[in-house]
């Protein structure tokens, strides 16, 4: 489906108050046409509709206009330059960029990456930033129960008993 269409039907999901199905259409157009800067501000604009500063901030963060509030809350989320280079999604090289500032930001975050890697990194190679997003995942322990946790999968394991129970119900009425 071409780009116009899909972003009127973007807007015609917002406009119905389809604001999930807006965020998933512009999701697929920013992973479509990552380097695309006027739909990673559209799919940011969706996020503020939930709320979600840290989102919004991810996807202004390459735009000199964005909030700095949300830059901060998108950097305290992924707080590696590696899972900034992987949340940011760019593919290609930063000159590619559509503004200088764009273009400075991408540069900044790759060179972080690269220090705290200690290896060169590229946009379009993600495998060479993902080892450094693979170690910090392994390294994190899962933590001891909560009560709140422990209520919650009791929940969803009596959610699921009840949902079995009501089926095979249906299932011997069915043949009675």
């Amino acid at each position: 489906m071409p780009l116009r269409e899909t972003l009127a039907r973007v807007d015609a999901d917002l406009a119905a108050g389809r604001v999930p199905v807006a965020r998933q259409r512009l999701r697929g157009l920013v992973s479509s046409f990552p380097n695309d800067l006027t739909l990673r501000r559209r799919l940011a604009e969706v996020y503020r509709l939930y709320g979600d500063a840290a989102e919004a901030g991810r996807w202004m963060y390459l735009e000199e206009d964005r909030n700095a509030d949300e830059a901060a809350a998108f950097e305290a989320r992924y707080e590696s330059a590696g899972w900034r280079m992987k949340a940011l999604a760019w593919r290609g090289t930063e000159a590619m960029a559509a503004t200088s500032f764009a273009e400075k930001q991408l540069v900044a975050v790759r060179t972080a990456c690269a220090e705290e890697l200690g290896h060169p990194v590229d946009w379009d190679d993600p495998a060479s930033y993902r080892d450094g997003l693979e170690e910090k995942y392994e390294e994190a322990s899962p933590g001891p129960w909560t009560v709140s946790g422990v209520l919650a999968g009791a929940g969803c394991l009596v959610g699921a008993l009840a949902f079995l129970a009501i089926w095979v119900n249906g299932v011997v009425a069915l043949f009675d």
